[in-house]
Formats: structure tokens, sequence, C-alpha cells
């Protein structure tokens, strides 16, 4: 045990920096659980607690930053992007863009907290045109909560943690093995969601180009812009003769539209 201690304590700061900047990339790895040993460490005096915050906030800065940029080249069109790059699609859903649109720069106090806003929101900052100095203030709040929250907890429970490792020693390479192996159990489910997710969009899916043949031919399917209202005050560009409806209300609106022609629906 004590030579597990020693190995992290002296590579633990560059294996939090690197853990915490992958999962701010979008990486399907977790960063709470190396954050929590790392403040056991600290309970014993192997590593400094404000040491662990600084290297995970300076990590976590430099993601979201990397986002920031990304959403400042691509505008509100780094929703697509991210549902891409994602492995898990709960970063795509709409409720996390109404979120940001409704909450503004303030809400990234609160991004490290919530799963897939995390991803989307210094992106959207970014498409949004929030101003560099705010988002770095409040990426960095939110980011110090996280971390010392996270770290503090391991400084809490130490002991229970320091079992918790020693139970793993003992087992020796079948630890490693079945953390490995929840590791791809865990990359597998949130793959295998993505497929599905992917899957249901191909099936339902039409391009711009077959929407515009549609058109044109006479056939006058039924268009519905269910974009958010802080979208489309942004980008108030709209199809022609689209029907603007919220989402949520979808349900209630189908029945009124005509049953005899097509209903394409589109948002961001």
């Amino acid at each position: 045990m004590q030579e597990m201690t020693s190995l992290l304590a002296q590579y633990g700061l560059a294996f939090v920096f690197i853990n915490v900047l992958l999962v701010q990339l979008g990486a399907p790895v977790p960063a709470v659980p190396t954050l929590m040993v790392a403040g056991a460490l600290a309970a014993g005096g192997d590593m400094a607690l404000p040491a662990i915050i600084a290297v995970a906030l300076a990590a976590s800065l430099l993601g979201d930053l990397i986002w920031y940029v990304i959403g400042r080249i691509y505008g509100l069109r780094v929703l697509q992007l991210l549902c891409r790059v994602s492995i898990s699609p709960v970063s795509c859903v709409r409720q996390t863009e109404d979120r940001f649109l409704r909450w503004g720069a303030p809400s990234l106090m609160f991004a490290k907290f919530i799963p897939g806003f995390s991803i989307v929101a210094p992106p959207l900052a970014g498409a949004l045109r929030v101003k560099l100095a705010p988002f770095l203030g409040y990426s960095s709040i939110s980011a110090t909560l996280w971390a010392g929250l996270a770290a503090g907890a391991g400084m809490l429970f130490s002991r229970q943690i320091d079992w918790a490792l020693a139970g793993l020693e003992q087992l020796g390479v079948y630890a490693l093995m079945l953390i490995g192996a929840a590791l791809v159990l865990f990359v597998a489910a949130k793959w295998w969601q993505r497929r599905r997710f992917f899957r249901v969009l191909r099936m339902a899916r039409i391009s711009v180009e077959e929407l515009y043949r549609l058109m044109e031919g006479g056939h006058e399917p039924v268009v519905v812009d269910v974009r958010s209202e802080g979208a489309r005050s942004l980008d108030p560009r709209r199809i022609p003769r689209a029907v603007t409806v919220d989402i949520d209300k979808l349900d209630a609106v189908l029945p009124q539209l005509l049953p005899d022609r097509d209903i394409i629906l589109y948002c961001t």
C-alpha cells in the first residue's frame, strides 16, 4: 500500500491534469474518482489540496478554452460538431442549449455539475460571443467548486478510500483487469447509445436538397420550426412558410396539422 501511495503522490498532479483535460475535451473517462483519491492522499500529507485544485482548474480552463475557440469559429453549428465527436448523445440534447440561452454566461458557474451541459456550455459561449474575461471568470468558479468538492470529499473519506485501495492492492492484477473491464463496458454502453441515436436520426432525416425538391415539386410538406426562442432570435432566418412551434408543445400541435401531408421538423 505504501508503494502505491508513493507512486500516486509522485505522479498524481500530472495524472490529475491529464484526466481532467480529457474529460473537458469530451473523453468518456471519469475525473471525480481521481480527484477523490488525490484528496485522500492530501489528507495523509502526500499531496497538497491547493495544488490539486489549481491543477484541475488549469486543465479544466484549457479544455473549456479549446471548446470556446471552436464555438467562435463554427458558431451555432458547434452543436452539430458536438454530436459528431461526442460519444454521449446527451451532449446534443436541446435542453442544454435552452439552459444556456435562458441563463446566459452565469450558467457557466454550474456547468461542471450538470451532465452534458459541461461540454455544451463552453462552445455555446464562444458561438454567442460571450466576452473572454467573464467566460474565464465563470468557468474558473465552476471548476474550482467542482474540483474542491471532489477532492474535499476524498479528504473527508480518506480512511474509506485507503481501505478500498488496500483491497485493490491485494487483488493485484485482478484489480487492474476489473477496472479495465468496467471502463470498457462504460465506453461500450456509450458507444451503443450513440449508435442507436444516429440510427434513429438516419431513419427520420432528409437532406436540404430533398426538402427543396419536395417543395418545388408541389408536394407542399408542412415544415415546422422547433428551434428555441433564443436560437431564433440569434439566427432569424427561417424556411419559407414554416410553422413555429415550441417543441415542448409539439404533441398537442401535431394533430392540428394536415394529416395527408409530410411533416418536416427542423431545429438548430
